[in-house]
């Protein structure tokens, strides 16, 4: 059984990032947070892709945090004052994690069959937009196991559906059904089968892929400010993006290939550069 726990592809502008333990259900070890770290720098740093899908093999997308995470170097250790102090650190590193991939410069969109509990929750609430198989189902399950959610599906859940809803969830452990949750706006459209899920969720990515990258992120940042933010604020946000990654180029483009009834090119993000890399 291989040790790794993604697999990444990059074609026709989509990257493609698959959870790949399916005989562990795809259940988050501490290897998962270090590998999917670093993938997700690559993707922020480089912009290889225009969008990234995230699946997972198997029968089930993830079964959550994996039970030997709880007896190895990560589990909280609460036996002092000193040692609980370190429990926010700890839960911040992997926090952040997930943040990483709510902050990509490209659109996330997660395609999810079977299983979706716990900690797959979690990641999945980070993606812009969720697609599912009919018999997947989406759990709180950190309440079923004496404890609350802390990687971000108590803050994130409640902005995704009704917040009695997302209450319902996280009290009781119950499983939420596929249909119930497009039903209640958490997925974007049911599928019968993982193949007619995957096929619909890659054309979608690639025709974001066929848009302006820059006017793709600008969109992504305004909605997630106008999310948090008052409608004005919101409002002024949108003003300092346009003024700031206005395209007239990309807008001219746009115009032309209309026009000339052909697929129009648009210039790839540039890759970031930090201070450190001087």
């Amino acid at each position: 059984m291989t040790d790794r726990h993604f697999r990444l592809e990059i074609a026709d502008r989509v990257a493609r990032l698959t959870l790949d333990q399916p005989a562990r259900m795809n259940a988050m070890s501490p290897s998962f947070w270090r590998e999917l770290d670093a993938i997700l720098d690559t993707l922020q740093r480089e912009a290889p892709a225009r969008a990234l899908v995230l699946d997972a093999s198997g029968k089930h997308f993830c079964a959550g945090m994996a039970l030997e995470a709880f007896g190895s170097a990560i589990a909280p250790d609460e036996s002092s004052a000193a040692s609980r102090a370190n429990i926010a650190p700890l839960l911040a590193g992997m926090q952040r994690t997930f943040d990483r991939l709510a902050e990509l410069r490209m659109p996330v969109l997660a395609a999810i069959q079977g299983a979706c509990i716990g900690g797959g929750l979690d990641l999945v609430c980070t993606a812009d937009m969720r697609y599912c198989t009919r018999d997947a189902f989406f759990c709180v399950q950190e309440i079923n196991i004496g404890m609350a959610a802390d990687l971000g599906t108590l803050q994130r859940l409640p902005r995704l559906i009704p917040e009695g809803m997302a209450r319902e969830l996280a009290y009781t452990g119950r499983r939420l059904p596929a249909e119930r949750a497009l039903s209640l706006g958490l997925v974007n459209e049911v599928f019968d089968d993982t193949d007619a899920m995957l096929a619909g969720v890659m054309q979608i990515a690639r025709e974001i892929g066929s848009k302006p990258p820059v006017a793709i992120w600008a969109t992504k940042q305004a909605i997630d400010y106008a999310r948090d933010h008052s409608v004005a604020d919101g409002l002024r946000q949108m003003g300092w993006l346009q003024s700031g990654l206005w395209d007239t180029a990309a807008v001219a483009e746009a115009i032309r290939a209309r026009a000339e009834k052909r697929e129009p090119v648009f210039a790839d993000l540039a890759p970031l550069r930090h201070f450190t890399d001087a």
